[in-house]
């Protein structure tokens, strides 16, 4: 069976009810909802569902309408950059599928947003139109509040061009296709977000692959260090888990530990598994690998970590 995986962004994190409603929108539509990860300081929730191409497309455009029925950017307000009510809306290929697949589906979601819900749609990433619109901090530069002067000078690539009082409400949606992504917040011992930004900042420049902001967490009472990792095979937990440790101990703080949002494949745990296990002389097991994994990137800091329920080959086979 063709199967692809989408992962819209939307921003609302807060309320139960509103968010309730945007997962039963796409459910409904026949796709299986892997996951749902909220997160309330940023205000955004990470959903998480796979299903037929056919199937994923329509239950994507009916979680753009349903969150833009219920979403109030005008209202809105996060630690996380956000361009729409739907901030971005990226399509995987999962089993049976090709990236092609992938951008063919973001571009027909593109047209069907912009000629019925009448919205700015950019595309990213392997559907962008141009080199630079390939990278998603490129579009979303400035967030909700630039996007009067946005529309102005880097028109969208469907849908109208100007703050009409339906976009204001609204905002944009930036959708494409990517491979898979890995969210992993770093949680450091400090409330500290100059010190959260000094190292993202650093570690931007460092790192392959990873995309990285320092931001504040509230609701944890610490400053984190996110990190986007775009290609886990470039650069592992393990080397972001690890090199995040050594630039707060240069500033005389410590890590806590971390959390991944959404869902990570089970061989980006095994890869950081066989790292922190590496010269012992014994020959490990995957399970030996992931347990390790877990052990030492400690992603249950702020809540539970089970394998079953954030390892996404697992949620597919449940």
């Amino acid at each position: 069976m063709k199967l692809i995986e989408c992962v819209p962004n939307i921003s609302e994190g807060r309320d139960k009810n509103k968010i309730e409603q945007i997962v039963r929108a796409a459910q409904n539509c026949g796709v299986k909802i892997l996951h749902v990860d909220t997160g309330h300081d940023a205000n955004r929730t990470v959903i998480t569902f796979a299903g037929t191409p056919e199937k994923v497309f329509s239950a994507a455009f009916a979680l753009v309408q349903k969150s833009c029925e219920l979403i109030d950017m005008r209202q809105h307000a996060g630690t996380h950059p956000r361009l729409g009510a739907v901030d971005v809306c990226p399509f995987i290929p999962v089993k049976e599928t090709t990236m092609r697949d992938c951008v063919d589906i973001a571009k027909k979601l593109a047209e069907k947003v912009a000629d019925e819900l009448y919205i700015p749609v950019y595309l990213y990433e392997e559907a962008a139109s141009a080199p630079e619109r390939k990278n998603l901090a490129f579009i979303r530069k400035g967030g909700y509040e630039s996007l009067p002067q946005k529309l102005k000078e880097l028109p969208p690539d469907f849908g109208p061009a100007n703050f009409s009082p339906s976009v204001q409400k609204s905002g944009a949606l930036i959708t494409g296709a990517r491979n898979f992504l890995i969210a992993f917040n770093v949680t450091l011992n400090t409330e500290d977000v100059a010190l959260a930004k000094q190292i993202a900042a650093i570690l931007r420049s460092k790192l392959k692959a990873v995309k990285t902001l320092g931001w504040a967490a509230p609701r944890y009472n610490a400053a984190q260090v996110s990190f986007n990792l775009t290609d886990y095979k470039t650069t592992s937990l393990y080397d972001v888990y690890e090199a995040c440790k050594s630039e707060a101990a240069k500033l005389g703080i410590e890590v806590k530990g971390s959390e991944i949002i959404g869902l990570v494949p089970e061989a980006a745990l095994v890869r950081a598994g066989k790292k922190y296990l590496s010269g012992d002389g014994v020959t490990h097991s995957k399970e030996q690998k992931i347990n390790a994994a877990i052990t030492a990137l400690t992603p249950n800091l702020h809540s539970p970590f089970i394998p079953e329920k954030k390892i996404i080959e697992r949620v597919l086979l449940r």
